[in-house]
């Protein structure tokens, strides 16, 4: 469709809530997206400037719009989660989530079953669920066991065939675990009223079944059955124990969904706890692929829709980190204190976790997309133009002015690359002037560079604070490269960041992986500074030491030092063993030097 042909598009949308479809030149939908204001949300995609790459090769690639008007915007939200999730459009985020999960039944009979299952049957049954754990399942599922007595096998139970005696008890019924409602030894009243404490289990109410038992215990020991009254008890400490484990707020917090999300510059990780009684009664993190710098209120939104229709929560209200639009008669609140902000900080930490695990898993399982990820994070982070792939990082090491040397070390894709790692004799500059120093190795650094044809790095980390860095940008603009590479100053005391031409210091957060990286790079050139700084300083040292023998020259030396490797064993060596190397004359020069106090 030609451009003109969709300004008229444009101009005639209506001002009303929905959904819009864009489409290529091919007629495939790229994107979907929902709106409460139709006209404004799609006019906004042609008429805005997108800082996101993606964004804006997605408005170039539109030649057809199309869009349904729903009544609300909770129906625009819905429609959108359905579209998506039919046509997979390119430029929408993906929910990554096929799995069946499991539920837990109670099957529509005279004696009720209650058991697992992964398929929903519409044939009248009950269905809690889903779980997102089948470990949550089997815990549940015991629990029932152990304090109520259900039937397992699978016969109809019809009132003609038990008086019939078609039925006989099986193995159960003698192990205590069944009643015997096969054989007529149990009525239909008295098992339906364990189904119905059941139910209230299911939904996180432990208070019916409690009251029940203790009832039960009490009634018991007055009538003597203090056997029976034992075993009761033992249910009540069965159930008392899940509930502690299971209660993490004020149990009158009750039929609420909290959602929160954390993100990275291509993932979003949506954490959804179920919350009954004061229980979490379901727990899941959804991870969802960005595709257009969405931000995390977007992703939170469609999350929300996602996961509460997935799951089939009906929870009225909703914990959420921020305010949020999901339409509807849902009540949305935002926690500032207290157990409503405890439970949303519980869900947070839930996402954080989720999200480190799964850094590990990819860091593993896809290198590179752990790569990418750590790159675009500190482009975002650093405000770069682009991935730092290449990294180089300087720093200066003298001692009370001496032998000053300075060392860059070099990480690609993140990740030290110790072939490119270089140190510099200060030849330049007299005396400790860290300043000089560090315009001097800059400047010989990339002049080397820019004359061997070799590539330049995206980003340079100076070990020092705006003095240093202003020294390393007059190389780059004697260079030329001003402009071509960026370059940033750590000040060692508060981890600031400097920028050319900025005073005001950039502070990443203390446990942000950009941060860590530029850490591991300060650290590990100022490690290979200081170890070369030590080399020339011993290696000096031990030529001052031999050279002060007279008699002894240069030649010697060197004939001594490749037998013995170093001054101390030349110090420690026998007459023999040095007459042995440098003949008698010169063998006694050195062996009087280091022996002139000894009395013979």
């Amino acid at each position: 469709m030609s451009k003109p042909a969709l300004d008229i598009q444009l101009k005639t949308l209506p001002e009303s809530p929905g959904v819009y479809q864009y489409y290529d030149a091919d007629g495939v939908i790229i994107y979907v997206g929902k709106a409460k204001n139709l006209k404004k949300r799609v006019t906004s995609y042609f008429t805005k400037t997108h800082d996101n790459g993606k964004t804006r090769v997605l408005v170039r690639k539109i030649t057809d719009i199309k869009h349904i008007v729903v009544e609300t915007e909770r129906d625009a939200l819905l429609l959108e989660n359905n579209l998506i999730k039919k046509y997979k459009p390119r430029y929408n985020v993906l929910l990554k989530d096929d799995k069946s999960y499991p539920w837990i039944c109670i099957k529509k009979e005279r004696f009720p079953r209650v058991f697992s299952t992964r398929r929903v049957i519409k044939d009248g049954s009950e269905y809690y669920g889903p779980y997102t754990s089948m470990k949550t399942v089997k815990t549940l599922l015991d629990l029932i066991k152990g304090l109520y007595s259900l039937r397992t096998c699978n016969y109809k139970l019809d009132p003609e065939k038990i008086a019939e005696g078609k039925f006989k008890v099986c193995l159960e019924y003698h192990l205590g675990n069944c009643k015997g409602a096969c054989e007529g030894l149990e009525s239909q009243a008295s098992y339906h009223e364990n189904i119905t404490a059941i139910r209230e289990i299911l939904k996180g109410n432990f208070k019916e079944s409690l009251g029940q038992f203790k009832v039960q215990m009490k009634t018991l020991a007055e009538e003597m059955h203090f056997e029976e009254a034992q075993k009761i008890k033992e249910k009540i400490e069965i159930l008392e124990n899940y509930q502690a484990k299971s209660t993490i707020i004020n149990p009158k917090i009750s039929n609420v969904d909290v959602f929160s999300i954390v993100s990275d510059e291509s993932f979003g990780y949506v954490n959804f706890l179920q919350i009954s009684y004061g229980s979490i009664i379901r727990s899941h993190t959804l991870e969802i692929k960005k595709k257009l710098d969405e931000s995390d209120k977007e992703l939170l939104e469609l999350a929300i829709i996602e996961l509460r229709e997935r799951f089939n929560s009906n929870s009225k209200e909703i914990y959420v980190p921020f305010k949020v639009d999901v339409g509807g008669d849902v009540k949305v609140s935002v926690p500032q204190l207290g157990d409503k902000k405890h439970i949303l900080e519980l869900s947070i930490r839930n996402a954080k976790y989720y999200r480190i695990e799964r850094f590990k898993q990819v860091k593993i399982t896809d290198p590179d997309r752990h790569v990418k990820r750590i790159m675009a994070q500190m482009q975002k982070d650093l405000r770069l133009n682009e991935a730092p792939t290449h990294i180089e990082c300087f720093d200066n090491s003298n001692i009370q002015g001496t032998n000053p040397v300075a060392a860059c070390v070099v990480f690609k894709n993140g990740k030290p690359s110790k072939k490119d790692y270089r140190h510099f004799n200060i030849k330049t500059v007299v005396g400790p002037d860290d300043f000089a120093s560090m315009e001097e190795v800059v400047y010989r650094r990339y002049k080397r560079l820019l004359e061997e044809n070799e590539p330049l790095p995206q980003l340079i980390i100076i070990d020092g604070g705006k003095g240093q860095l202003s020294s390393a940008l007059k190389s780059l603009d004697a260079l030329g490269l001003r402009g071509t590479i960026a370059i940033i100053g750590i000040a060692k005391r508060l981890e600031e960041l400097f920028y050319p031409n900025d005073p005001i210091p950039l502070y990443l957060d203390k446990k942000s992986e950009t941060l860590k990286i530029i850490q591991q790079l300060r650290n590990e050139a100022h490690r290979f500074g200081i170890e070369h700084h030590r080399n020339k300083r011993s290696k000096q040292a031990l030529n001052t030491e031999l050279e002060t023998i007279s008699g002894i020259g240069e030649k010697t030396i060197v004939d001594l030092l490749k037998v013995f490797k170093s001054a101390k064993r030349i110090a420690n060596a026998k007459l023999d063993e040095l007459e042995n190397v440098v003949g008698v004359s010169r063998a006694e020069k050195v062996y009087n030097h280091y022996h002139k106090n000894e009395n013979y």
